[in-house]
């Protein structure tokens, strides 16, 4: 899937309108997309280790539950918090990583879809970094730019001019996955990660722990359909610079 981006741009014809706006050019984001889904990878792989900790962590809250404390249990109690914590660690460091390099990836494409269709754009480019980072904002505007970016990278997609029909949007199911799991598993992480560190009785950390799980389990469905997400995208735009509009050898 990869390619050498040429000299100029190979781009479908700039809409009615006027061409794209200074600074925009194709440049190939396979390489961040790899980077991306490798890291996507390795998150799901903490995730899963999580998963594993956290499951030694309800052990030992059930045996406290049902047997109370002693000694023993104190020791165990101690290693598993300590596994669990490092889980955290983990997945905290895994996802800041990920995040910068999705972003650089996200930023790329964005770029890409203003040279395929300028006028298809209702964010600026800048906002493909910045609206992850504005409160209340993030909740709609990178979705708002991967649709117009995906539209854009779309084979024989174009800008109706003014009076016409609208052309048919492209299915977008998706890329519509993929926000969801994205917003679902902010929201359900957290509730989770406040609610065990608020707990104290067994009881409560124990209930603390299985929506842990539960978020660590959305965590790895929203990796996969991100995976996809970015591999489909990144296939679209690498097919409509090879071969033009129709994103297929002539």
């Amino acid at each position: 899937m990869s390619y050498t981006p040429p000299a100029m741009p190979v781009a479908p014809p700039p809409p009615p309108g006027g061409p794209a706006r200074p600074g925009a050019w194709l440049k190939s984001p396979v390489g961040l997309a790899r980077a991306t889904m490798v890291l996507l990878g390795v998150g799901m792989a903490v995730d899963v280790f999580s998963l594993w900790a956290g499951v030694g962590v309800l052990d030992v809250v059930s045996d406290l539950i049902d047997h109370g404390w002693s000694a023993d249990a104190e020791d165990r109690a101690d290693r598993a918090d300590t596994l669990y914590g490092t889980s955290g660690v983990l997945q905290a460091l895994v996802l800041l990583v990920t995040a910068t390099v999705f972003i650089c990836w996200f930023h790329r494409v964005r770029v890409n879809a203003e040279v395929f269709a300028p006028d298809a754009h209702t964010k600026g480019r800048g906002w493909a970094v910045g609206g992850w980072f504005v409160p209340v904002v993030n909740l709609w505007f990178p979705r708002r730019i991967a649709v117009d970016t995906w539209n854009a990278s779309s084979p024989g997609f174009f800008v109706s001019p003014p009076g016409d029909f609208a052309p048919e949007q492209p299915r977008r199911t998706l890329l519509n996955a993929w926000w969801t799991l994205w917003l679902c598993t902010g929201i359900l992480g957290q509730i989770a990660s406040r609610q065990y560190a608020n707990a104290e009785e067994p009881e409560a950390i124990e209930r603390a722990v299985v929506s842990l799980l539960a978020s660590d389990v959305l965590n790895i469905a929203a990796a996969v359909v991100a995976i996809l997400f970015v591999r489909r995208l990144t296939a679209m735009q690498d097919a409509k610079a090879r071969y033009g509009p129709g994103g297929v050898p002539a």
